[in-house]
């Protein structure tokens, strides 16, 4: 069952705040939303996701025409977030320019399989080539990048997770940047040795017996 406009606002100040905690976010930098049915609540431009309530976050339809809500516009990446909403049978789309997975996006075309977690997120992280931000080429590379994904990471800028709800994509930018911290640190001793696809698999039907990646445990 779809939220209401109003308790998706509630989530999405709710996830912006607990990015800000788990400092996935800075200042004011990232962005989240959450569809309501024809409606999509999403966090203003320029401001500090750790203070965010509910009255703060924006209202739009799904071709980003302003419905109120919000004391300043939207973000200015809500092209990327209307992209998923369209192409995608999303919930939530949270983006942040997470510390360790920010650096590997200079590095890497590729968060390879370092740990059986990347099967919450669909595989392989792929990284989405550099465009300035809020730009509509910037959305494209990065819904290109999420095919068959649930996250992927953007070139020298940060990372986009998805989820059914905020508090689902908060948690996979939390598996990504727990993964992308995995690699940094063994890619420091040697070279990574990586799951096989065929773990991988194993790994995504165990975790298809849980509830949600919310109740993750193991």
């Amino acid at each position: 069952m779809e939220p209401s406009i109003d308790a998706a606002r509630e989530q999405v100040a709710a996830a912006s705040r607990r990015l800000a905690a788990e400092r996935l976010v800075h200042g004011g930098a990232g962005n989240v939303s959450a569809r309501a049915g024809d409606r999509v609540a999403v966090t203003p431009t320029g401001s500090a996701l750790r203070d965010l309530e509910a009255a703060d976050i924006a209202v739009v339809d799904l071709d980003g025409r302003p419905l109120g809500g919000g004391a300043t516009a939207p973000t200015s990446e809500l092209s990327m977030h209307l992209g998923v909403y369209r192409s995608r049978d999303a919930g939530a789309v949270v983006h942040c320019h997470a510390p360790i997975a920010t650096a590997l996006s200079v590095v890497l075309d590729e968060l390879p399989l370092v740990h059986y977690e990347l099967a919450l997120l669909g595989g392989a992280i792929r990284v989405a080539p550099y465009a300035t931000f809020g730009t509509q080429a910037l959305a494209d590379h990065v819904l290109a990048a999420l095919e068959d994904r649930q996250a992927a990471l953007m070139a020298s800028h940060g990372a986009v997770t998805l989820g059914a709800t905020p508090d689902e994509a908060v948690e996979r930018a939390c598996v990504l940047e727990f993964c992308c911290e995995v690699y940094w640190r063994a890619a420091a001793v040697g070279a990574p040795r990586l799951l096989s696809q065929q773990a991988l698999d194993a790994a995504a039907a165990a975790f298809g017996a849980q509830r949600s990646i919310v109740d993750m445990s193991g």
